[in-house]
């Protein structure tokens, strides 16, 4: 082996282990716990909203076009999510800082929950990228009151997001019941 193949032989090893990629948990498993910053201020556990439904969405960077646009349409529906028992929490790698900025400019209501090391998006099997160009990818969890994950959605389209959110909502808290409900090895496509 001459000098060079070595050396690409250890970049692509290199980049495989980086892009490793960890599955999303599956419905009917506990929540993987989460203990972050959120943009004011305060520590949030998934614990301290027990007896609530959790939507907990992750996005890739504040101020982005994408993630303004789902932030504002959750927002915009905040008191339809109010009325079936259920939060809104945003998880992104940026910092408490920025998060406090693009809550204070969008007018969010909700929080929105600093992931700087990743680890909360990489246990939702919701980060993409290695090393320094890690992001969280646009996946959306419901957690049910009792905190096990009842539907996911993977690689969401922000524009209507919000929606489909809020219909599997109702059917999961049967508030639909002329609509099929999923079987539990399904996941909703944004």
């Amino acid at each position: 082996m001459t000098g060079r193949s070595i050396l690409l032989t250890v970049l692509s090893f290199g980049l495989v282990a980086c892009e490793t990629e960890v599955k999303p948990p599956r419905v009917g498993v506990a929540a993987p716990a989460i203990g972050l910053v959120a943009n004011d201020g305060s520590k949030v556990q998934l614990e301290d909203y027990r007896g609530q439904w959790v939507v907990l969405y992750f996005c890739p960077q504040d101020f982005s076009t994408g993630c303004t646009m789902q932030a504002r349409n959750f927002q915009q529906d905040i008191e339809k999510y109010r009325a079936r028992n259920a939060v809104i929490l945003g998880v992104s790698m940026d910092d408490r800082a920025t998060h406090a900025r693009f809550s204070r400019s969008q007018g969010l209501e909700f929080k929105l929950l600093a992931d700087t090391d990743g680890m909360v998006s990489t246990s939702y099997g919701s980060i993409r990228g290695a090393g320094n160009s890690r992001f969280s990818r646009r996946n959306t969890f419901v957690i049910d009151p009792t905190g096990m994950i009842s539907r996911y959605f993977l690689n969401v389209n922000p524009s209507t997001h919000s929606d489909a959110v809020l219909s599997e909502l109702s059917r999961s808290q049967g508030m639909d019941p002329g609509r099929q409900r999923l079987t539990p090895d399904k996941f909703i496509g944004g």
